[in-house]
């Protein structure tokens, strides 16, 4: 079993537990996923790019919690819809590889 798939069914498990599957649909959990990407972007707000480059330990320990909420919802998303996200990223690529060639 993948790490993905350890989290994606500690997820479920965690879930099921709170009997929370009935909210756990596909639109509420994109929903929530853009909700917190917003919160990510939210933690770089009004940084120049070289601040947001070096963050102090305060401002990156913010953004960790962000991103894995971003995470944590896509992972659920993925398990919710059955799609494998590994599978998924390699099969983007490589089209996007075929769209950018490499410079010659």
């Amino acid at each position: 079993m993948s790490e993905i798939e350890e989290v994606a069914a500690r997820l479920r498990a965690f879930a099921a537990a709170r009997d929370w599957e009935s909210f756990h649909t596909p639109k509420n959990l994109a929903m929530a996923l853009a909700g917190e990407a917003g919160e990510l972007l939210a933690e770089f707000q009004w940084l120049t790019p070289e601040e947001a480059a070096s963050l102090d330990e305060v401002s990156l320990a913010r953004v960790r919690s962000e991103m894995s909420d971003v995470a944590t919802y896509l992972i659920r998303l993925a398990d919710v819809l059955g799609v494998d996200l590994i599978d998924a990223i390699h099969t983007k690529m490589a089209e996007v590889e075929i769209r950018y060639p490499p410079k010659a």
